[in-house]
């Protein structure tokens, strides 16, 4: 049977969600975890492998990341696995949920949407409780110039403009369902949902935002910075920190 968790977990002290040689990643601890309680009598003769949804890099956070493994016979209750797993987990990973599905489904390219959060701290002073959650801005901000920016980015566009170098997409024609800007005092949150995304994407529409709200880029602009495809146009790419991967639905 094929089981699909739901992930959440403070991404400051990982290398990103893939698993790597020479850093400790998300991917890992999870696998491990798995690995001793799928294989508890051969743990150095079976690895527990996981499948994911996103890649989320070096310092990003997630409250809903998906991915799922396979269990030849678990044991265990579906709505109790969560439990199980976490206490094989530090405590900054949490799996939230389980549930089965199909064996041919994957949780990649099964996906229909994502949605990200990315957040600013605006304030004269940084907040050390949040530094680790969000973007410092201690510039005074235009949130109506970046609610206006970010409403620009809805549609089927080709997004090459906000794509970092490094990426390995076959296009960069996105969809974007929504994406606004909401104020809750000194915190700011860009919600962004879409089939998906290229490399950076998410990072570097919120720096587009950001520049939009600083007077830098007049949100009128960047239709054709969407046209013109030049990254040099946009907007800068924003801190790992202030991005979580918030939900993603099949």
């Amino acid at each position: 049977m094929q089981i699909l968790l739901t992930i959440s977990y403070d991404g400051t002290n990982y290398a990103g969600w893939q698993r790597q040689e020479n850093a400790v990643a998300v991917q890992e601890k999870i696998e491990d975890a798995l690995t001793s309680l799928l294989y508890t009598a051969h743990p150095f003769e079976r690895k527990a492998t996981v499948k994911a949804c996103s890649r989320t890099d070096a310092g990003v956070h997630a409250l809903g990341q998906r991915a799922s493994f396979f269990a030849d016979d678990l044991k265990i209750p579906l709505d109790k696995l969560p439990i199980v797993i976490n206490g094989l987990l530090p405590q900054d990973i949490s799996v939230i949920k389980a549930e089965e599905v199909s064996d041919d489904f994957n949780p990649q390219f099964d996906a229909k949407q994502k949605t990200y959060i990315y957040n600013y701290y605006n304030s004269p002073f940084p907040n050390p409780l949040l530094s680790r959650y969000s973007a410092f801005v201690p510039e005074k901000l235009n949130i109506t110039a970046m609610q206006k920016a970010a409403k620009t980015f809805v549609g089927k566009h080709d997004f090459a403009a906000f794509c970092a170098t490094g990426g390995s997409a076959k296009t960069t024609v996105r969809e974007i369902f929504s994406c606004f800007v909401v104020q809750k005092g000194e915190a700011i949150e860009m919600c962004i949902t879409g089939s998906g995304f290229l490399y950076n994407m998410v990072r570097i529409i919120a720096g587009t935002v950001l520049y939009s709200g600083l007077g830098k880029i007049s949100p009128d602009d960047i239709g054709s910075i969407i046209y013109l495809r030049d990254r040099r146009r946009a907007g800068k790419t924003m801190p790992p920190q202030g991005l979580v991967l918030a939900q993603v639905k099949y």
